[in-house]
């Protein structure tokens, strides 16, 4: 019988679920993730919130393919302009984990993200994250108000 983690794996499906918080997705650890000890490798951290960012944009209508064909006028591009993190445990080969990941703010070309991993209701890894969105020639371009919406979160995430 599949534990809870999986069982909500299987119930969010491949991209994970808009939450009201923002958006939250489910991974499972495997060997390529984890270093010669058998935990997750520092970095394999930042393609877990990766994704997590990744499958929010897809879910709330923002899809990296329209971005770089130009369907917003011009190409488009996501970029991380800053990333901190804050490592607190860590996750082994076969756990199941949790991303949450939800908007604080939005300015400009700018939006401000935070982000947790965890495995159960323990919090391992948390980052807060400032991406923008530059055009074609590398300049920022303000963050379309139709998005807006999409990535604020209606509640604050849970404790």
């Amino acid at each position: 019988m599949a534990d809870h983690g999986e069982r909500d794996l299987l119930m969010a499906g491949l991209s994970g679920a808009l939450t009201p918080f923002g958006h939250r997705i489910m991974a499972r650890v495997y060997f390529a993730d984890t270093d010669f000890s058998g935990v997750v490798y520092h970095a394999r951290y930042l393609e877990f919130f990766e994704r997590g960012r990744s499958d929010f944009l897809r879910l709330a209508g923002v899809h990296h393919t329209e971005l770089a064909e130009g369907k917003h006028g011009e190409r488009l591009v996501w970029v991380v302009r800053r990333m901190e993190i804050d490592f607190r445990g860590s996750a082994r080969i076969d756990d199941i984990l949790t991303v949450d990941t939800r908007t604080e703010a939005i300015s400009g070309a700018r939006i401000f993200m935070a982000q947790q991993l965890k495995r159960g209701e323990e919090v391992l890894v948390e980052a807060k994250v400032e991406a923008a969105i530059i055009g074609e020639n590398g300049r920022p371009r303000r963050f379309p108000k139709e998005w807006v919406a999409a990535f604020m979160p209606t509640e604050l995430p849970p404790a």
